[in-house]
């Protein structure tokens, strides 16, 4: 059986890939049927059976590339493992958005893939635990993806200017100059996951945000994922204020690790006093996370367990 699939107002080479790369590696889930490309047409010879499924799976393939920048290889993996409708939820294992590298980016541990899930069950989500364990960097790629996928208008990225040690007062610069120390751990996440060029259009025209916490005051945020990273260095005041943002189809992530307050009195820190508020309600959920999640260089667990074994003494040191 013969049967002649055509390409409707797109580039073949964005389908085929470079070198007919992506082609070839759809074509090997095939291997009973042949696929001869020619422009913007695909002559395809085999059974009906195959023909069938080929068309299914191309037409996915198609569909993908109206929802992302580029394809890559790692697409046609996502689809024929089961993964591969634009809009699906990712759940386990699955592909959450791909980096601009090409490389697939997915939860990596089982408190990960709870992140992921508890995103797509609730409006309101926070995720906590020491650092090196992905609580920001999923948060991103969930959002990333969300705006690839059409899901929301816009991403808005907070934290709050503190840190341990400075003032803003005392750095050199202008106000954008001051802060952006404080928010280039966001800007890295982001250039991850979006081309360079494609990043600085959405910043520019408001797409995407990344901006201090107090810059949230008086806002509506709907159609939008907005995140609150480093948590715990809000009081409940401010924990508050941010929460009562929350607009309509909005999502909200909050991640945070309460043993890392930089406020001048740790007691001040509003993180686990608003859990402790909110835990329960339908629609909010809590995900902890612990040094067995950590995903930086194998040290860093050895060193959150250390300074969680003797907190007294690692106090003292720092004040020497």
């Amino acid at each position: 059986m013969k049967k002649t699939v055509k390409l409707e107002a797109i580039d073949p080479i964005e389908i085929y890939g470079v070198g007919n790369m992506i082609l070839l590696e759809f074509c090997s889930y095939f291997p009973h049927l042949k696929v001869v490309a020619r422009g913007n047409e695909l002559i395809l010879e085999g059974s009906e059976s195959d023909i069938a499924e080929f068309n299914i799976r191309f037409a996915e393939l198609i569909d993908r590339r109206h929802h992302k920048m580029n394809l890559t290889v790692y697409d046609v993996e996502d689809i024929f493992s089961g993964t591969g409708g634009a809009h699906s939820r990712p759940t386990g294992e699955a592909v959450i958005v791909h980096g601009t590298d090409g490389k697939p980016i997915r939860a990596r541990n089982k408190t990960q893939q709870d992140l992921v899930k508890a995103y797509f069950e609730n409006d309101l989500v926070f995720a906590v635990g020491p650092a090196g364990t992905g609580k920001t960097y999923m948060a991103i790629a969930l959002a990333v993806r969300a705006l690839k996928n059409r899901e929301i208008k816009r991403i808005i990225l907070t934290r709050p200017a503190v840190e341990a040690g400075e003032r803003l007062g005392f750095l050199p610069g202008d106000l954008k100059e001051k802060l952006d120390p404080y928010l280039q751990p966001l800007y890295d996440a982001l250039s991850d996951m979006i081309p360079s060029k494609r990043l600085q259009e959405f910043m520019n025209e408001g797409t995407i945000q990344i901006a201090p916490l107090a810059y949230m005051r008086g806002r509506t945020l709907d159609k939008a994922c907005v995140i609150l990273d480093e948590a715990q260095n809000t009081n409940l005041g401010q924990l508050k204020m941010f929460l009562t943002r929350m607009g309509m189809s909005a999502k909200f992530i909050v991640t945070g690790d309460a043993t890392q307050v930089d406020l001048p009195r740790k007691e001040d820190s509003g993180l686990l006093a608003g859990i402790r508020i909110l835990e329960g309600i339908k629609g909010i959920s809590v995900i902890r996370f612990t040094s067995d999640d950590i995903v930086r260089h194998p040290l860093v667990t050895k060193i959150v367990k250390a300074f969680d074994r003797k907190p007294a003494e690692g106090n003292q040191t720092s004040e020497k």
